[in-house]
């Protein structure tokens, strides 16, 4: 299993950390250990001092391909979910600094969550998903797939140019504005709709 990630694909957010806007789809990648299992505990981890929260859209790849063209992309995902990419930011603004690789500030273990599955349907695929994110029963974050860069089509497209998708693979679609930091016994509950998706207490 790959857990591939788009970054930068709200206007919005890309303004808020001071990054330009792309214009192609920004992907870097999580290993399979980023993964959170189901009902595990998650740790604050140790050698940051800056955790933010960035929840998304991630889709669920199901079926096997390469090069998929933009308008059968909608063939390679099944399920969708809502999820949080965990950011050590402290680390990744000093790699930044640096001109270094910053995946010990994004990729480390358990910093990729989900939530329960969704599979989509035709009236699903056809109309805008509205997501949140709720820090201790506050919205922090609201989210609509509309006001994506790139559209879920484009961005399996462009990852399917350079990488296999395999059965599994999961996508995390980009974080909309309202990232911030997170502290221990923080709770982080994540919505589609009005549908709670996930909950999660920092330890």
């Amino acid at each position: 299993m790959k857990i591939f990630c788009v970054g930068r694909n709200y206007a919005d957010h890309a303004k808020e950390l001071g990054n330009a806007v792309p214009d192609e789809p920004v992907i870097f990648m999580k290993p399979k250990t980023a993964l959170l299992q189901t009902n595990a505990p998650f740790y604050y981890p140790e050698f940051s001092n800056e955790l933010h929260y960035e929840v998304e859209i991630v889709l669920r790849i199901c079926k096997n391909g390469r090069y998929v063209e933009e308008q059968n992309a909608e063939k390679y995902y099944d399920a969708f979910t809502i999820g949080i990419d965990f950011t050590a930011r402290d680390i990744q603004a000093e790699l930044k600094k640096k001109g270094l690789p910053w995946e010990k500030a994004k990729a480390w273990d358990n910093s990729a969550v989900i939530g329960k599955w969704v599979t989509f349907t035709p009236e699903l695929l056809a109309n805008p998903i509205h997501f949140s994110l709720q820090k201790n029963k506050e919205v922090v974050q609201l989210g609509n797939s509309e006001d994506m860069i790139f559209s879920f089509n484009e961005i399996v497209s462009h990852i399917s140019q350079y990488f296999s998708l395999n059965i599994g693979d999961l996508i995390y679609t980009g974080t909309p504005a309202g990232v911030g930091e997170c502290v221990t016994d923080d709770v982080l509950e994540g919505f589609y709709e009005k549908e709670k998706m996930f909950a999660l207490e920092i330890k």
